[in-house]
């Protein structure tokens, strides 16, 4: 099956970048450690099919042991009751009993088969819910707005009755693929800046690109918030030089906007293409869908980046 990266609403994802000029396009990447040049394993066309390189992240800390315990304060979290630090603060003020007896120290564990009450309520562990959203304009990546407009959470408010939230942020304007999720271990994990999650975007700016400017984006700027550069950059084929696609892994704020914008650009339009692993292919605007189990697994284990 082939993807296509950049056609409305359906996507593969790639890493490569374009040269300009009139001989046979190159490819490059930034490189920490050198500056060769590399061709990737896709383009943003849809010539070949993206091929992400498995990676295997540092072990990570496991909150359940062996024999299926976990902490009490946590066992409260995953079950939508509260935060971990206000799971604390009940805990010690009585509130919560294990099997009918009242717990008030930190750190006690819960057993497979043991029964929680919560202000004398039995508390059930809540099962773990992931949606991915082809996010539409127009709309608030939040679970509550204030000024009553709508939200991601409205788009699929009856998908589950789980209470999830939307990973990370888009801008209201900006499209494309949105995981929404009750799993705060994963949240933190995606979203963390020093797990540098790959994000990539289709650009629409409101003039052609210069060729300078293409280079300068590579290279690197400097913002307000400090120097950036692309991972990989490229003119999307077939259309004019005001469509490119940009890839990136900081996580800071509307910074892709902000990169263009800097260099004298307008972006009429953005569209997240991948994120995490992630894509929108065959998943139209404004519609959502379960992961599969190997889309969770794919995302809790990090292998892609």
């Amino acid at each position: 099956m082939r993807n296509n990266q950049f056609n409305k609403d359906s996507e593969s994802t790639g890493n490569g970048r374009k040269r300009i000029g009139k001989s046979k396009p190159q490819f490059k990447r930034n490189n920490k450690e050198n500056d060769r040049v590399e061709k990737p394993n896709a383009k943003f066309s849809d010539s070949e099919k993206f091929k992400p390189k498995r990676v295997f992240p540092k072990k990570q800390k496991v909150e359940h042991s062996d024999d299926g315990s976990i902490r009490l304060n946590r066992f409260l979290a995953n079950a939508g009751v509260c935060s971990r630090r206000e799971a604390d603060e009940f805990i010690q003020a009585g509130v919560v009993k294990i099997n009918g007896k009242v717990v008030s120290e930190l750190g006690v564990k819960v057993m497979p088969g043991d029964s929680v009450h919560f202000h004398d309520q039995l508390i059930r562990a809540e099962r773990k819910v992931y949606i991915l959203l082809n996010k539409p304009k127009n709309t608030v990546t939040t679970a509550d707005d204030p000024q009553g407009r709508l939200t991601v959470v409205d788009l699929v408010r009856n998908a589950c009755r789980e209470r999830i939230y939307p990973v990370g942020r888009l801008d209201r304007n900006t499209m494309g693929v949105l995981l929404l999720t009750n799993d705060g271990d994963l949240t933190i994990k995606l979203t963390h800046p020093k797990y540098e999650k790959k994000k990539i975007y289709q650009v629409t700016l409101d003039k052609s690109l210069d060729p300078e400017d293409f280079e300068k984006i590579l290279s690197g700027i400097t913002l307000e918030d400090g120097p950036i550069n692309a991972d990989a950059l490229e003119y999307v084929e077939n259309t004019s030089r005001k469509e490119v696609g940009i890839e990136i892994h900081s996580g800071r704020n509307r910074l892709v906007r902000r990169i263009f914008e800097h260099l004298g650009y307008k972006v009429e339009k953005l569209d997240r293409v991948y994120f995490a692993g992630l894509t929108k292919y065959n998943l139209p605007r404004g519609k959502w869908r379960f992961l599969t189990d190997a889309e969770v697994s794919a995302l809790k284990m990090g292998s892609y980046e």
